[in-house]
């Protein structure tokens, strides 16, 4: 196995120097908070990049956390709905695997996109806010590991890196596969950490990458806890991926001509005449609360209503049947550039989905699941995808959550609308190559 030479990447590797370059650049006029305070530590950022990308982290060392949120998909997959553990090839490229090592069913839920997470303003995480922040939590967070999340997480972000690793679809593994892949399936989230800890403390290379990265927590090998790597993970995820230097910022920051006539048209409509900064607002344009604005169903669902195959949303949270179809209103830095979109990845197009906000009710009945969900397909999974929209007593129950009103634009406000969307870009991360490692410490392949 070829030695991985992370001392000549943490002195000379392009993450070193992206890191001096967020520490270099100068800082806008109301400029977004993060939470690691504008300063990320470069050797916990390194340790971060290599974890994101590294097998070593799923139960059958075939998937990591950037298949479905990769540099080169802009953090996403491109895909409606992810393709798990057991899938092969990356992207919109991706399939559901062969043999006994087949995906079961999708994962659920859209993979949403790893922009801006590190604001201040997150206080929430996953489509139905299962994770947010709460004081009367040891941990700080309430989630679904309850009181036994540990209480070292560093922020909201970090928390929410403990969770991908103990899904069987995702990263656990199916059925009783593999040692974490039990432990996930009995429900046992402490042993999947771990063991996925000893699966760390067991390589030279981490243990030195560890040890750099918490000098004052880690000083031999049986102190790393997958806590740490969630804590590295999500400081990579804030500096890479702040998303703070789009047109929409300079205008903020009272440059002259930041936005252009368009543009500053849709600025006008977004938050006057369209109505959507009532949902999307603050810096990272999201209230962090959760609405049911009836959007499509696709996919496996979460095993709710009569079909098996409807997702609640925020009801899995709460049981309050107020709750049922409302999400959490996604942050919008970078929506240009993350699609499909909706819970369940329901719209492949920026413009798709904003027509679906100005009229929801009439865009659901008029969606066509087949033509518009964005999936490899397979005839067994194929058949489910689209039950809940063949179904019109289940449309309808989708339909009488709506709670947005209808809003009637011309085509050209429209396009306006969506030229301010497409103002939240930060140029900086339309090429993100440089945020994917050659190599790993584990020596697993990168790619499929």
């Amino acid at each position: 196995m070829k030695q991985f030479t992370s001392q000549k990447k943490l002195e000379n590797g392009p993450l070193r120097l992206l890191v001096a370059g967020l520490l270099a650049a100068p800082m806008l006029a109301g400029a977004v908070e993060f939470v690691d305070g504008g300063a990320p530590n470069p050797d916990k950022v390194l340790l971060g990049q290599l974890l994101f990308h590294d097998k070593e982290l799923s139960g059958n060392r075939n998937i990591s956390c950037a298949t479905c949120h990769h540099a080169l998909a802009e953090t996403g997959d491109g895909l409606s709905l992810p393709v798990g553990e057991g899938g092969r090839g990356l992207g919109v490229t991706r399939n559901t695997g062969t043999g006994r090592e087949a995906i079961r069913e999708r994962v659920p839920r859209n993979a949403p996109p790893v922009f801006m997470l590190g604001s201040t303003e997150v206080t929430r995480m996953f489509h139905d806010g299962r994770l947010q922040a709460n004081p009367d939590f040891p941990s700080g967070f309430e989630s679904p590991a309850g009181m036994n999340l540990p209480d070292n997480l560093e922020n909201i972000l970090a928390a929410q890196a403990m969770f991908p690793v103990t899904s069987g679809a995702e990263m656990a593994g199916q059925g009783k596969e593999n040692p974490i892949a039990r432990a996930a399936a009995a429900g046992d989230l402490q042993r999947v950490w771990t063991i996925l800890a000893l699966r760390l403390q067991q390589n030279r290379e981490y243990v030195r990458l560890f040890r750099a990265a918490f000098p004052d927590e880690i000083r031999q090998r049986r102190d790393i806890t997958y806590a740490h790597a969630a804590n590295a993970i999500a400081a990579f995820e804030i500096a890479a991926w702040r998303a703070d230097r789009s047109p929409y910022d300079d205008f903020l920051a009272g440059v002259t001509g930041a936005l252009n006539a368009a543009e500053l048209m849709g600025h006008d409509l977004f938050f006057g005449k369209a109505g959507c900064s009532s949902c999307h607002s603050g810096e990272i344009l999201s209230d962090m609360d959760f609405h049911a604005i009836a959007m499509p169903q696709v996919g496996p669902g979460k095993g709710n209503g009569p079909s098996g195959h409807e997702d609640w949303g925020r009801w899995l949270v709460t049981a309050n049947d107020a709750d049922k179809f409302r999400f959490r209103t996604p942050p919008l830095r970078n929506v240009a550039l993350t699609a499909p979109y909706g819970h369940a990845g329901a719209y492949d197009t920026l413009e798709q989905v904003v027509r679906h906000h100005l009229d929801p009710v009439a865009a659901l009945r008029g969606y066509n699941c087949a033509e518009q969900i964005v999936v490899p397909s397979r005839p067994d999974l194929d058949a489910i995808d689209c039950a809940v929209m063949s179904s019109p007593g289940l449309v309808d129950d989708i339909a009488a959550a709506n709670e947005l009103t209808p809003v009637i634009l011309e085509d050209d406000e429209v396009s306006a609308l969506i030229a301010f969307l497409h103002a939240l870009t930060d140029k900086n991360n339309i090429d993100l190559r440089r945020d994917v490692p050659k190599s790993v410490p584990s020596g697993l392949t990168i790619v499929e």
